[in-house]
């Protein structure tokens, strides 16, 4: 039995990353602030004897007891609307946060693993993107506070592993979809499904030829486990390499959910990416990792899903 600490726990990918690590047997400390996660993704392990619920922000010092192995950062804003709602606290969890983290890792003698972005690539000159492209992104734009708060949060736990030995893993997470993604977070699937759901109009923006590679959510926590076991640093691309145009998304959406929506088109966001692609050649050839459920078949277990949902405030 291992004793991880999930940052992030009872968010969208943190969530299911405890539930299979409690299937595993191992003791999970999920700690969450609750600024996106929700009670409803970890009631369901709440008796568990092995896990255990710390209601804390990650940007504010604190202490476990006893014995840590293992430490996922994952706590962070994910969704654009909230990263650029609460610009302040996103660039903090990315930032202090991980500060924190790493220095709660050396002191336990753990593995720290941080999930970084696709978004340090930014709007990417080299396509597909590998690791070893340095990006390109807007330091000052609407969207800096995710995107270089991220590409900070590598530099420094390589910073911590060079001079501290710090043990730690980097991992760059493409769009990840599938139950427990929130409704209103303003993620493209899920606004696609939530409106073609309620039969509103469902909202494209900019000419749909934007593309996106969409990898379902138990591939991204069965890549992230595999390279935590690793003996890797990265940063490691995770993601599903098979690309898609947004507007080939939305007709798949109105396709399996049988909807009548209207397509609507507005205005492409300011420095939103128009391509997005990861060359997984390292995670496949040196992990093993490959991520294994198509778009479609993941669509239909999210759509299901969010058919429970109360669609209008989650």
């Amino acid at each position: 039995m291992k004793t991880v600490l999930v940052a992030g726990g009872a968010g969208f990918i943190g969530s299911h990353l405890c539930d299979v690590l409690i299937e595993q047997g191992h003791k999970v400390f999920c700690v969450d602030n609750f600024a996106t996660g929700h009670t409803n993704h970890i009631v369901h392990l709440m008796k568990n004897k092995h896990f255990k619920l710390i209601k804390h922000d990650v940007t504010k010092p604190f202490e476990i007891k006893g014995q840590l192995d293992e430490i996922y950062h994952l706590a962070s804003r994910a969704s654009p609307i909230d990263y650029q709602k609460f610009p302040t606290s996103t660039a903090l969890a990315n930032s202090i946060g991980t500060y924190n983290l790493v220095k709660l890792a050396l002191k336990k003698n753990a593995t720290l693993l941080f999930a970084s972005t696709s978004e340090a690539y930014g709007e990417p000159r080299e396509h597909p993107q590998k690791e070893s492209y340095w990006g390109n992104v807007n330091p000052v734009g609407i969207r800096s506070c995710y995107d270089e708060s991220k590409r900070f949060g590598e530099a420094l736990l390589m910073a911590y592993h060079r001079e501290m030995h710090a043990d730690i893993k980097i991992v760059r997470i493409f769009n990840t979809y599938g139950p427990r993604l929130r409704p209103g977070d303003g993620r493209v699937i899920s606004n696609f499904i939530r409106q073609a759901l309620l039969g509103e109009p469902i909202t494209i923006y900019g000419d749909g030829k934007q593309t996106r590679s969409f990898c379902y959510v138990s591939d991204m926590v069965r890549g992230l486990m595999m390279m935590m076991e690793s003996d890797y640093i990265g940063p490691k691309n995770l993601g599903n390499p098979k690309e898609f145009t947004i507007l080939q998304l939305a007709n798949l959406i109105k396709n399996i959910t049988g909807s009548k929506s209207e397509l609507v088109f507005k205005k492409l966001p300011e420095d939103d990416p128009t391509k997005r692609q990861p060359d997984i050649s390292s995670a496949r050839d040196l992990l093993g990792w490959k991520p294994d459920i198509e778009l479609e078949e993941g669509l239909k277990s999210t759509i299901e899903w969010f058919k429970i949902l109360p669609l209008i405030n989650y």
